[in-house]
């Protein structure tokens, strides 16, 4: 890994979080699924060597119960749901190099090798712990099969996380007040011989990881809080028949590992088994995940993992440790996604109140609008709304309106007016210093591990594209300046290629369709943002719109439709098992995954409004305040004066990230001292996570929102 910008010369490897095999995908579960194709193709366009892998979480309490109440064998019911996986996925264009699961021979054999090598390495051991147990049924209880109370928050909580409330990984034996969800009966803890994983001994590690660590501000700042607080020891075996044997003695037969054990060591034997398939020269494996396996590779390869941010702890803290105790390659970045609601409310299961991802197809709609709706709707890290109003207006302003405007009134014109392209002998100035102003962007893009920035540089591009034809009115040109005209309509295409290659990640499918268009050789899943950079080639075919209009009685039939199921669901389950995904954190049982409060029924008037003085803001500085764990001294240039504010935001935000950050500030609030620090303003923020308010366009330092 070298942490240089990327293309680097080490190999790349891009995963995503397992899908759990318990039930259906929605496109709550696809945000990060197509974020990962996304960085991936974006990562290929710039020439980096790249292998996308990931795998169906095949193990676990959940799928064990559901097995059992189906009257199938729990194999037998998650390899089910991985076939429909597999399948699913390439339907979305996401399309993993190796897509396999974690109860196949590759994984068992990868992770009991792990497993063996943590032990020789002293860095397991036994351990007597309290265990829930059913004492009316007689049989100990995997956590999953137990709930209670969080003993750090007090949410209602699974007997592995704290699912309702501070989301924290919970041990076997700390929820408090057990209850069995297999019986309802009331759980006491019984002693339990178990495996421990000594994390607590690389927290000095954990804490340097996380300085290098790249990626979403989220994932590195949530958890230094868990360091802080001191690490517990991992229980890394369970009390259950379903999942990988612990590979120990014959005593220890009886217990299996941790379903999280097996779960991320799925990303190395979904690599490996890729290597195995292409050859270790096209891609080796071990040169990717093991310090030391290549002279050319010493460190390992750039890893990259795409995940829910309800796993950020597994991947940031258990992981790393697991990788550094047993000598793999550290993770590059984590980048963690926000969750997506449908119309401000959580997906329910349950009450089949989602968009299913089968059901998007089978609308008719194409794959890719709902891609750039998802990668580029807000930063990664953001939660995301869903409404098909939403996906409208998104589609008919940004894709349909802006995009694919300019694309096809572009090459139709050239179509009927010259023969083949290149038009003119080379693109002009301007136009090949706007292309290379949007590859920068994308690169930057890249680095910064931003999808919505990659097709933000595209519709930018698009946006300049319009404003150049109209502005520059070849129609008029073509009879009295045909050389003028010519020059034109060759910028507008050399626009268009490099609109190919750069929405490649975004939108591949419609992306090749207007590579083809364009005329030109091969394919454009196969080229690099050097293509872009290149004039127009090919022989141009009559264009096509790429993109369709949504009208509003169709979002409306979809609206009647998802109201008419949910209301046919109230009181039912799904007979299919509700997608209970160690991964995607969206499947609820219509809670609200944002925590989005009611709207106040009260009102201010106008001229109540008019009082607060909200004005945008840029920060100049950023630092910490000594004493206070979560605060920081901001200086936020106004336009008229630079203030100093305290905000909340050290935990939530990368501190050095945060200079040349735009905001919103409430200029006109009372002033306070927080921890001897005076504060002149208050800077606006959503939610839990901070979400900055910040601006689309270019308002400056000053400018009064109104």
């Amino acid at each position: 890994m070298s942490h240089d910008d990327f293309p680097t010369d080490d190999p790349a490897v891009v995963t995503c979080g397992l899908p759990y095999a318990n039930g259906d995908l929605h496109i709550g579960h696809l945000r990060t699924y197509v974020g990962g194709d996304v960085y991936r193709r974006a990562l290929e366009r710039l020439g980096q060597e790249t292998a996308f892998v990931s795998g169906s979480d095949m193990h676990g309490t959940p799928v064990a119960v559901n097995a059992e109440q189906e009257g199938v064998s729990p194999e037998r019911f998650a390899l089910d749901w991985h076939e429909r996986y597999a399948a699913t996925f390439p339907k979305f264009n996401v399309e993993f190099d190796n897509y396999g699961h974690t109860h196949d021979e590759t994984n068992t054999e990868v992770t009991q090798q792990l497993v063996r090598d943590l032990d020789e390495g002293g860095h397991l051991y036994e351990k007597e712990i309290m265990v829930a147990y059913d004492p009316v049924d007689d049989q100990f209880l995997p956590d999953r099969y137990v709930e209670g109370t969080c003993p750090y928050c007090g949410a209602h909580a699974r007997g592995d996380e704290c699912d309702e409330g501070c989301q924290r990984h919970l041990e076997p034996g700390e929820i408090e007040d057990p209850v069995s969800t297999i019986t309802g009966n009331p759980a006491e803890y019984r002693e339990r011989t178990h495996k421990f994983f000594e994390v607590s001994a690389f927290s000095e590690y954990l804490s340097g990881f996380l300085d290098r660590l790249e990626g979403t501000s989220n994932a590195r700042n949530q958890p230094r809080e868990w360091i802080e607080q001191g690490l517990q020891d991992w229980c890394i075996t369970r009390d259950m028949d379903w999942g990988i044997d612990y590979p120990g003695d014959d005593g220890d037969q009886d217990l299996v590992l941790y379903v999280w054990v097996d779960a991320p060591i799925e990303y190395i034997s979904s690599t490996k088994q890729y290597s195995e398939r292409v050859g270790a020269d096209a891609f080796d494996w071990e040169a990717a995940w093991t310090e030391g396996a290549s002279d050319a590779h010493p460190e390992g390869g750039e890893i990259v993992h795409v995940i829910g941010r309800d796993i950020i702890q597994h991947h940031t803290i258990f992981w790393p440790a697991m990788l550094e105790a047993t000598d793999h390659a550290e993770p590059r970045a984590v980048m963690a996604s926000g969750f997506v609601t449908l119309g401000g409310k959580g997906f329910s299961t349950s009450r089949d109140r989602a968009v299913w991802a089968d059901e998007y197809l089978e609308e008719g709609f194409h794959p890719d609008p709902l891609r750039y709706y998802l990668a580029t709707n807000g930063g990664f890290q953001q939660d995301v709304d869903f409404s098909w109003e939403k996906f409208r207006d998104r589609v008919n302003t940004e894709l349909v309106g802006t995009v694919g405007n300019f694309l096809y009134r572009s090459l139709l014109f050239a179509h009927r007016n010259y023969d083949d392209a290149p038009i003119a002998d080379g693109t002009s100035d301007e136009v090949d210093e706007r292309i290379e102003a949007a590859i920068a962007d994308f690169e930057a893009a890249v680095n910064d591990y931003s999808v919505r920035a990659v097709g933000d540089a595209v519709t930018d591009l698009a946006r300049f594209g319009n404003e150049y034809i109209q502005r520059s009115e070849p129609w008029k040109l073509v009879d009295d300046e045909p050389e003028e005209a010519a020059q034109v309509i060759h910028d507008c295409v050399a626009i268009a290629k490099a609109i190919a290659v750069l929405f490649e990640p975004i939108a591949p499918e419609k992306s090749e369709h207007l590579w083809d268009q364009l005329g030109e050789d091969g394919s454009v899943h196969e080229v690099t943002v050097e293509a872009a950079r290149e004039g127009p080639a090919g022989d141009l075919e009559e264009p096509t719109e790429l993109f369709a209009q949504i009208e509003d009685e169709r979002v409306e039939a979809l609206n009647e439709k998802l109201e008419a199921r949910v209301a046919e669901a109230e009181g039912g389950e799904r007979d299919d098992g509700e997608a209970d995904d160690e991964e995607g954190g969206d499947d609820t049982d219509d809670t609200d995954m944002t925590d989005i409060e009611p709207l106040s029924d009260d009102r201010i008037s106008f001229d109540d409004f008019q009082e607060l003085d909200i004005r945008i803001g840029r920060i100049e500085e950023a630092e910490g305040i000594e004493g206070a764990d979560d605060l920081l001294r901001l200086r936020v240039d106004l336009g008229a004066e630079t203030r100093t504010i305290v905000a909340g935001l050290k935990q939530l935000h990368d501190v050095d990230d945060l200079p040349g950050t735009k905001v919103v500030v409430l200029a006109n609030m009372e002033k306070a001292e927080l921890f001897g620090v005076e504060s002149n303003g208050m800077v606006l923020a959503a939610g839990e996570e901070a979400d900055l308010l910040t601006t689309y366009e270019d308002a400056g330092p000053g400018t009064k929102v109104k």
